[in-house]
């Protein structure tokens, strides 16, 4: 599984999931943080649509962290204060970029953890779909 595609599954479903990931590894690796969890700014860039041209819209809070396993080095960054997240993502980053054998059964978790999160987006979607209210103009 690709890491973009882990990282959102670990960061919009369930926090224990990255939570039992971490811990697997902090039980059978040394992990050295490098940089412990904490709070920053970031400037959230955005397209314009019609000119195609890059623009700023603000600011995010995010919490990052970094972590080495051996010679990889793991980052996690999450918006808002997510201390314990950000950390267990950087531990998680790490264990993948050194292939370490414990993230070999994650695959599955992380499957099932996102046909959870597609089944509770179909469920918000159609819950939003009954309030939607459709405008009909009567032209000459």
């Amino acid at each position: 599984m690709k890491r973009r595609r882990m990282t959102e599954i670990l960061i919009e479903g369930n926090p224990e999931l990255a939570d039992r990931f971490a811990s697997e590894i902090r039980r059978h690796h040394p992990v050295r943080e490098l940089v412990a969890p904490r709070q920053g700014l970031t400037m959230i860039k955005m397209r314009e649509t019609a000119r195609q041209s890059l623009f700023y819209l603000g600011e995010v809070l995010v919490t990052e962290a970094k972590v080495e396993i051996g010679d990889y080095i793991g980052v996690g960054i999450v918006a808002g204060a997510k201390e314990q997240l950000a950390a267990d993502l950087a531990v998680i980053d790490a264990a993948c970029r050194a292939g370490l054998s414990e993230t070999a059964g994650w695959n599955a978790m992380l499957e099932a953890e996102e046909v959870r999160l597609a089944g509770k987006k179909r469920r918000e979607l159609a819950a939003l779909e009954k309030t939607k209210v459709q405008f009909d103009t009567m032209e000459e």
